[in-house]
């Protein structure tokens, strides 16, 4: 079994994010996993995005996977309703 690490953000007023306040997951290779924020201008819906399916293009990697789903209060996460679904399998670098 393996834990994820946390990171909280808070960015400063003179920068607008969708979120002020946002708690990033990292596996021990340092890489992203999961994004956890609250949609500010749609009232503050909680949402946990997961980034998977790692690929390089151009020797950087990127996740190409996509998948935003509601958070609980408690911060877990729930598999449906499915916000968001995004595969990408092409990346072009310029």
């Amino acid at each position: 079994m393996w834990t994820w690490r946390r990171l909280k953000v808070r960015f400063p007023a003179d920068i607008a994010p969708h979120s002020t306040e946002q708690t990033l997951y990292f596996d021990q290779q340092g890489l992203l996993k999961r994004h956890d924020y609250d949609v500010e201008i749609s009232g503050g819906t909680a949402a946990a995005h997961y980034v998977s399916g790692l690929k390089k293009f151009s020797g950087i990697v990127f996740p190409t996977k996509r998948r935003i789903v509601p958070r609980q209060p408690n911060g877990h996460s729930v598999p449906e309703p499915l916000v968001v679904s995004i595969d990408l399998d092409q990346i072009v670098l310029s």
